[in-house]
């Protein structure tokens, strides 16, 4: 097998289980009423829980980082946990398919946030995908009706917030590849401290989604719960990313990018099977766009 057709497996492959993400997310809040932000907490602390002895025995070198780096590590876990926050109570008010094509406006906002943070220039074509993000993330959102910001006000924000928050989740991942870090180093200590502030947010009782104390920090989950969050984050999140990063040893990093713009396409198959979800022809249309934008601001770095 060529490395090219090793590249295009293992990153399909890799987006094919990533993509089952917000499934089990609404899975579980769904049928489990396992609140999204616990639920967040929980997700990110059995990743830890699952690379910590993987790096240990595969690795050790991988579980250091420099004292220095510690700064940067707690603002990229705080980056993370509101993420991944926001996007679980976006499946809770959107469903998986919507929740999912309203985070690829991260490529528009992306594209603002690089060039305020970092000088990046702001040329036609990524003004041009900033404008059709926002048009798509409108259309998907149904925020062109006034009836949605009074009954689903959640969904309208929390969809625009995970886009928002996924753009700055790819910066800080940009930022500790410049900095020549491991990936699984990254992918660790982001994770370590993301679940360290999703613990602070929960024990939290106004917030939407919290456990509300310590004491229910630990959710009452049958085993078949259990069972299925620990899927969640072993096979989805850990094996789901580290495909896709592997797959970058065979393909270029652009190529793998526009591959992985398949995700809400197939998120939205998957939502369709297993949880019966329909997005309407306008939500299609608008997601479509977004789609767009994200090959927009793909082609545009080549």
């Amino acid at each position: 097998m060529s490395h090219l057709t090793k590249g295009y497996l293992t990153a399909i492959i890799g987006i094919i289980i990533w993509s089952t993400t917000p499934v089990f997310i609404s899975h579980l809040i769904v049928n489990y009423k396992m609140p999204a932000l616990l639920l967040a907490f929980w997700r990110d602390l059995l990743v830890c829980v699952a690379l910590i002895p993987a790096l240990f025995l595969i690795r050790r070198s991988l579980l250091h980082i420099h004292v220095s780096q510690i700064k940067f590590y707690t603002f990229y876990g705080l980056i993370l946990a509101l993420f991944n926050s926001i996007f679980a109570l976006s499946v809770k008010a959107n469903g998986a398919a919507v929740a999912t094509v309203l985070g690829y406006t991260s490529a528009g906002f992306t594209a603002i946030l690089a060039w305020w943070f970092f000088r990046e220039t702001l040329k036609l074509p990524k003004i041009v995908a900033i404008i059709l993000s926002l048009i798509g993330c409108v259309m998907v959102s149904n925020a062109y009706t006034q009836e949605v910001w009074k009954l689903n006000p959640l969904g309208v924000s929390t969809g625009i917030l995970s886009g928002l928050l996924f753009a700055g989740y790819n910066l800080l991942c940009k930022e500790a590849a410049r900095r020549k870090t491991n990936p699984w180093t990254a992918i660790l200590y982001s994770f370590a401290f993301g679940s360290i502030f999703l613990m602070i947010f929960n024990l939290f009782s106004i917030l939407p989604g919290a456990a509300g104390s310590f004491k229910t920090l630990l959710p009452t989950l049958p085993v078949n719960g259990w069972l299925v969050l620990i899927v969640l984050a072993f096979v989805p999140t850990v094996l789901g990313f580290g495909l896709y990063n592997t797959s970058m040893n065979y393909l270029p990093a652009s190529i793998v990018s526009l591959l992985a713009t398949s995700e809400p396409a197939m998120t939205a198959v998957e939502a369709y099977i297993f949880l019966d979800e329909r997005m309407t022809n306008v939500q299609i249309v608008g997601g479509l766009i977004i789609l767009s934008a994200v090959l927009l601001v793909q082609l545009e770095k080549e």
